[in-house]
Parts: structure tokens; C-alpha cells; sequence
């Protein structure tokens, strides 16, 4: 069974919920799907570590603070300079995805941010595979109706809590991305 590890950062609970979702599309797949939650002071254990490096996949999650993921996520990005040293990750897949209280709220520069940090890994970074909700029909909870291409994109109102926010169709697109990263991997097996 391929492994994929779920590597991510949430503040309020918003971004924990969209990494669930990932993890349950992964694992529906036939995925071993793992969840790492980075804590408040911006780490991961040593167990944690070693899972990441027995990934197959690694998936990026990052809530969208002042345009870019949260100070937390960069502290465990900076730590990851021994594994980058020795190029642990290398082709190994990536992913990302992020989660803010605005429709748009600079969701791109934090998956630019997490495309990024995994090609200095020299990982092979995948996309949502998906096509937009677009048409005049289009509604809020349909898939994909955030129109994210290069990573999943979630949106949770600042005044929502986590039991309302991601919606219904943020979730079931972030279910749909962690079955294709899934697939990828045994694909690529």
C-alpha cells in the first residue's frame, strides 16, 4: 500500500478539516494516508520526520495568512533543510492546498508558495485535476467551484467555525484531490 502523508498547518480548524477530507479521498483509494499536523510553535515530531520520508506523496497544507501560509508552516519549511540537504524527498509527489476566509484572499501565493518550496525538494508537484465549477448554473457547493488547477483552494468565512466551514463542495473537491493523489502514486508504482 502507497503511503501519503498529509503535512499541514491550521490556526482555527478550517485547514485541519480540508486535510481530513484529502486523507479520506486518499484512503478511499487505497492509499495508506497519514495526517501530520505541524503544532502552534511550528513543529512536527521525530516519528513525523520519519514518515515523511517513507512517503510516497507528500501533501502541503497551509491556511492563507497576509497572502502567504502561516508563520507555523514556514518554521517546519525552514526545518526541512536536512531532508532537503540530502534530498530526501526527491521525486517523491507533492501536493497543496490552503483554506481562507475570503473567496480569493491571495489563495494563489500560498500554492505558489507550497509549489515552490516542494521543487526545491525536487519533488514532481501535482495538480487538483479538476475543472471548474464555471457555467452561469455553477453553485457554491458544487466541485471545484473555487476553480483551483495547480492545488486545492477552500474558503471558510472569518466568523465561521469549523463545524461550517469548509463548505460542503470545498470538502467533497478536497476528497476528489486526495483520491487523485492516490492514484498517482500507484500509477507511478
Amino acid at each position: 500500500m502507497k503511503k501519503v502523508a498529509i503535512v499541514y498547518h491550521s490556526g482555527y480548524g478550517h485547514t485541519a478539516k480540508a486535510a481530513e477530507a484529502v486523507q479520506a479521498g486518499a484512503s478511499n483509494a487505497g492509499a495508506a494516508a497519514e495526517l501530520i499536523a505541524i503544532d502552534a510553535e511550528g513543529n512536527i515530531t521525530e516519528a513525523q520526520w520519519a514518515s515523511l520520508a517513507a512517503a510516497e506523496a507528500i501533501v502541503f497544507g497551509s491556511p492563507t495568512y497576509m497572502g502567504s501560509v502561516s508563520w507555523q508552516f514556514k518554521k517546519f519549511a525552514d526545518a526541512s533543510s536536512k531532508p532537503w540537504y540530502t534530498q530526501m524527498w526527491k521525486d517523491k509527489l507533492a501536493a497543496g492546498f490552503t483554506n481562507s476566509a475570503s473567496m480569493n484572499g491571495d489563495k494563489f501565493s500560498t500554492i505558489q508558495y507550497l509549489m515552490t518550496f516542494a521543487q526545491q525538494h525536487s519533488m514532481l508537484w501535482v495538480g487538483t485535476g479538476l475543472m471548474p465549477a464555471n457555467s452561469k448554473a455553477a453553485q457554491r457547493n458544487d466541485v471545484n467551484y473555487l476553480a483551483g488547477f495547480s492545488g486545492l483552494l477552500t474558503q471558510s468565512p472569518s466568523d465561521a467555525s469549523p463545524a461550517e466551514g469548509p463548505l460542503p463542495g470545498d470538502l467533497e473537491t478536497a476528497k476528489l484531490f486526495g483520491k487523485r493523489i492516490a492514484e498517482t502514486v500507484a500509477r507511478l508504482a
